[in-house]
């Protein structure tokens, strides 16, 4: 048999490359050796982000009687860890059974099983070969093992447990590690957050962020520290990832910390073998994975296109949420561009105050002269929404001018991009 394409692995990566072959008319298959979805679908960003929801949830309980809802004894509530992971894993089917039913409406062919690159243009899979025109690698990443003793789970371990543990260590930095450590937090465990790097929780972020975010963990009581807890206390493995790697006979060039080395147009060493989302390194975001998927694809149609992974938003799903995009002000300040700030808080947005939750603010990094907007941070209970209009301001190269002209609907939270336009103008309404 032979295809057009093959792609190893149906993460977010490799599924929506599949698809998009599926719809150019490429003859494809992709091969799992696990679950259709991936770690992001599965274990991953779907079911933590539900879990993240059921937390809020229980902690916002506890200003039910603010908003006028009296009979609730604070004292008799209970969090259910397995019911909460049944909703979690009912939104996971869910996805996952409309990501097996868009691969076969797009004539994808489906193997499951281990592959292994043995040539060029040959994969073998259950005892057979297979010949394919193209190649791409989306086998995507996983932490390595913690150093020393003690317990050392990972993600897959929190879905079986019975109950909440009444304390737990949370290994890493970057945002699984913070947003895991707040949704324990969150649920009246005690939690430490194990790392030496505790003025960048979130390297890739703008120092605005990691200062807030590290005043507000220590505020709720998370422990931050270098050093393991006692061997009592378990420890969940969510330190940066390393890539995951599938056999490959024909030698292709990996970089220094083991992820598979690519051009800007996705290819390894060999061109007709591509790699996309985690495994390349360029990446960790499930988004960025999935728009790789489609420039390879398209690539492979011969369409050439540009691709900025800068244009792309960084989400942490805390709470409050954050989110940015484009340039930090520290990149700005390496570059030598000149740049002004302007930052406008939710707590005088009035859709804001009526949800009760005016923590948060949108912050604007502009370009002097021309006024371009060069970057985007917000802090909000919806930041990780909000950013997409951020990413069209990026997108267009849109400047401040545009910014304080998009008229937004009143009363809504996104009102905040209007006015902080504006007030690099110096000309807020509400300021």
């Amino acid at each position: 048999m032979k295809y057009d394409l093959i792609i190893i692995g149906s993460g977010p990566a490799g599924y929506v490359a599949a698809i998009r072959a599926g719809q150019v008319g490429l003859k494809t298959a992709i091969i799992e050796k696990d679950a259709i979805g991936g770690m992001c679908l599965n274990w991953g960003c779907i079911p933590t982000k539900a879990l993240i929801e059921s937390a809020k949830f229980y902690n916002r309980l506890n200003d039910a009687a603010e908003f006028g809802i009296e009979g609730i004894d604070l004292k008799k509530l209970d969090f259910n860890w397995p019911k909460a992971v049944e909703r979690a894993y009912k939104v996971v089917n869910k996805l996952t059974n409309g990501v097996e039913f868009l691969l076969k409406k797009n004539g994808v062919e489906t193997i499951m099983g281990e592959a292994e690159i043995v040539g060029e243009h040959e994969i073998s899979v259950n005892n057979r070969t297979i010949e394919a025109e193209n190649i791409i690698i989306a086998t995507g990443s996983l932490p390595e093992r913690i150093p020393g003793e003690g317990s050392n789970l990972d993600i897959r371990a929190l879905y079986k447990m019975k109950k909440l543990p009444e304390s737990i260590a949370v290994y890493g930095h970057g945002p699984v590690s913070v947003e895991l450590a707040q949704l324990f937090n969150l649920l009246g465990v005690k939690t430490y957050l194990i790392t030496e790097q505790e003025k960048t929780l979130i390297p890739q972020a703008d120092q605005f962020l990691n200062d807030f975010i590290l005043k507000k963990l220590k505020s709720q009581g998370i422990k931050i520290q270098k050093n393991l807890p006692s061997k009592d206390v378990p420890v969940l493995n969510a330190s940066l990832r390393k890539a995951i790697l599938p056999a490959i006979k024909p030698e292709i060039d990996l970089t220094d910390d083991g992820f598979v080395q690519t051009n800007l147009n996705l290819q390894t060493s060999v061109s007709n073998i591509y790699a996309i989302g985690d495994v390349n390194g360029r990446s960790y975001l499930a988004h960025v994975g999935s728009a790789q998927g489609v420039f390879a694809v398209n690539h492979i149609k011969g369409i050439e296109k540009r691709m900025d992974i800068r244009s792309y938003p960084l989400n942490i799903y805390t709470v409050p949420e954050m989110a940015q995009i484009g340039f930090t002000e520290q990149e700005l300040q390496e570059e030598n561009v000149e740049y002004k700030v302007n930052e406008m808080p939710l707590s005088i947005n009035g859709k804001a105050m009526t949800e009760g939750d005016t923590e948060g603010v949108v912050r604007i990094l502009s370009e002097k002269k021309l006024g371009e907007v060069m970057g985007v941070q917000i802090i909000g209970p919806n930041a990780t929404d909000m950013i997409a209009e951020a990413a069209a301001f990026i997108e267009m190269e849109a400047t401040i001018y545009d910014v304080a002209r998009t008229v937004h609907a009143h009363p809504t939270v996104s009102e905040v991009f209007m006015e902080t336009g504006m007030d690099a103008l110096d000309k807020a309404i509400h300021k």
